[in-house]
């Protein structure tokens, strides 16, 4: 039988109050601990969160957003990717990682719409080009291209016109502001575009004007727009706009460290058209010989350095709104101020862009982007006017032309030939230029005989340079007393010799310079001279004839037929000392085709 142990009253009593002792404690111990815990559950929590706050709460696979940055921009751009990168930004629980590289502007403009040479590279989810110029480009020539502006300019810096440490006869020991202060004291007056572009296109202009390849570059594209912004829209103004192209393209920089090394040279009449910026970049370089900077007075353009956006895809948007937030923050903007920008606002870093080095702390007056139209119009501008010219002139010595021209003490002969003369001193070294002579039976039955074969006028010959030559001959051309004009059967023959000799990488053109009317009873007629040129003339290999004619007695209209069949152009004048102006209208034609208008 099993036995069982009894308990009295009291020992009941006391086994009760222990045990509700022991729960007691065991209660309290349990709450203390659970307070611990939570205590130290609280504080990783607190320490968690600061983490996950400041790393955005990411992980896993990082969302690569690909940078193209201008080239100038991408050092300072990749430095504040790299703590942007170390601080943990997230998208949808994802890092951001966002590597920057340097890009031009205008290598990736064309990779997009394979409207010029690039070298590629040109994909990316955000590209922040030097200036807005571009991204207008790229919607004009390739509208289906995923190109979003955000509103946003990461940096800002003005064109400036910038000359080596020596100009200005040798101060250069003064700093460039001490050089402008001198200058304002004797009464000069300061650097403009319309004392620069302007005198240029008149080609008399005191200093020697360069920009970097406007096709490649931002300021040389924005300094095409302050020509025709010196100049003036007005059609009158055209020649002397393209006198301006024309004089701008003879000094062009390939690309900026050619700009730099002129800074560098002994050019001190140079003036240069680069962003502040570069300025900025050059004379940090070359602490002993700074460049002098000049503040154009009626104002400039500035590179605005836009955010664009390539991407539609959600957390790539995402992870580029992220970074472009970040730029914007008053600590990258001055990160970038300390780099020669300028910010968003225009505000400069007066230690950076210190007037020591000639640079002004507040932003000078800014240009309007120019319009997609103009750039289009100015581009198609500048590339008709690059493209190599081959003119083959044919001067008109019948004896009418040793009539004296009032006014002036030559004949018309004299007139033309200075006119000619000056004319040929336009065109760069690489123009080829010829000249032939006609009246009648000149070289046996013939109305024409050639004086000088087309070549480069740099080319060397026995007797000097083509160019020398060439003018030589114009100098020499005398009228032939009893002769009479065989216009329509030289205009032909000419005609003929050009396009048998025609190349295609020029621009292939037959001057006629002419003050009378065809008077050879035994040439070809009007009608068959335009019937054999329409005939004979070909879009896909087009020779042009131009012709001045002056005169009294000229007709006009046969000539106009002949311009009109070759897409050329027929310009009239009572007075022979109009032609050297007449010379200037003649090049604008290459434009006048792409505008829709012809000469008069």
């Amino acid at each position: 039988m099993a036995r069982h142990r009894g308990y009295s009253a009291d020992e009941d009593h006391s086994r009760r109050r222990r045990a509700q002792l022991r729960r007691r404690r065991g209660k309290g111990g349990a709450i203390a601990a659970f307070a611990a815990a939570f205590a130290i559950l609280l504080g990783l929590g607190v320490t968690g969160w600061v983490l996950i706050d400041r790393q955005g709460g990411c992980g896993g696979q990082d969302v690569a957003l690909d940078v193209a940055a201008a080239p100038d921009i991408a050092p300072v751009l990749t430095r504040i990717a790299d703590d942007f990168n170390a601080e943990k930004h997230g998208v949808e629980g994802r890092c951001v990682h966002v590597a920057v590289r340097g890009v031009e502007s205008a290598n990736i403009t064309y990779g997009i719409t394979g409207t010029g040479p690039t070298m590629g590279d040109t994909d990316s989810h955000v590209w922040i080009p030097d200036s807005s110029l571009w991204p207008s480009i790229v919607t004009r020539d390739a509208p289906e291209a995923t190109i979003t502006t955000t509103g946003t300019s990461v940096a800002t810096s003005p064109l400036v016109l910038t000359q080596p440490a020596n100009a200005g006869a040798g101060q250069a020991s003064q700093s460039p502001a001490d050089d402008a202060a001198e200058d304002n004291d004797a009464g000069e007056p300061p650097l403009s575009w319309k004392a620069l572009l302007a005198a240029a296109a008149e080609r008399n202009a005191g200093y020697d004007v360069q920009l970097i390849d406007p096709l490649r570059s931002s300021s040389g594209l924005a300094s095409l727009a302050l020509v025709k912004e010196a100049i003036g829209n007005a059609q009158e103004n055209q020649a002397t706009l393209i006198a301006a192209l024309q004089s701008l393209q003879k000094n062009v920089a390939e690309d900026e460290s050619t700009a730099f090394t002129t800074l560098g040279g002994d050019a001190s009449e140079t003036v240069l058209v680069l962003p502040e910026q570069a300025a900025w970049r050059y004379s940090s370089q070359h602490p002993d010989t700074p460049a002098k900077v000049h503040y154009p007075d009626s104002g400039t353009y500035a590179l605005d350095y836009p955010y664009i956006v390539r991407t539609e895809e959600p957390l790539l948007s995402l992870a580029a709104d992220a970074f472009r937030e970040r730029l914007s923050t008053s600590e990258a903007q001055a990160r970038i101020m300390a780099e020669g920008f300028r910010s968003s606002a225009g505000e400069a870093d007066a230690n950076v862009l210190s007037d020591r080095l000639g640079f002004q702390e507040q932003a000078p007056q800014g240009f309007p982007t120019p319009s997609e139209k103009d750039i289009e119009e100015l581009v198609t501008a500048w590339n008709q006017l690059k493209l190599k010219s081959r003119m083959l002139t044919i001067l008109d010595i019948s004896g009418s032309m040793a009539e004296p021209v009032p006014g002036t003490g030559l004949t018309r002969m004299g007139v033309t030939s200075k006119a000619a003369i000056e004319g040929t001193k336009m065109f760069p070294p690489n123009a080829e230029l010829g000249l032939w002579e006609f009246s009648v039976k000149l070289d046996g039955d013939r109305d024409y005989r050639e004086r000088v074969p087309p070549r480069a006028l740099n080319t060397e010959l026995e007797n000097g340079t083509q160019q020398e030559v060439l003018i030589n001959a114009l100098a020499q051309a005398q009228p032939k007393p009893t002769g009479d004009t065989g216009l329509y059967d030289s205009i032909l023959a000419a005609y003929r010799e050009m396009a048998r000799t025609y190349k295609a990488d020029r621009v292939n053109t037959v001057l006629v310079l002419t003050d009378g009317n065809n008077d050879d009873a035994t040439s070809i007629s009007l009608e068959e001279l335009l019937e054999t040129l329409e005939e004979e003339h070909r879009t896909d290999r087009p020779v042009s004839v131009i012709s001045i004619s002056f005169g009294p007695e000229i007709d006009p209209e046969p000539l106009r037929q002949v311009a009109e069949i070759t897409g050329g152009a027929a310009y009239t004048t009572d007075d022979p000392t109009e032609i050297d102006d007449i010379f200037l209208d003649s090049f604008a034609l290459r434009i006048n085709r792409v505008t829709g208008s012809s000469g008069e």
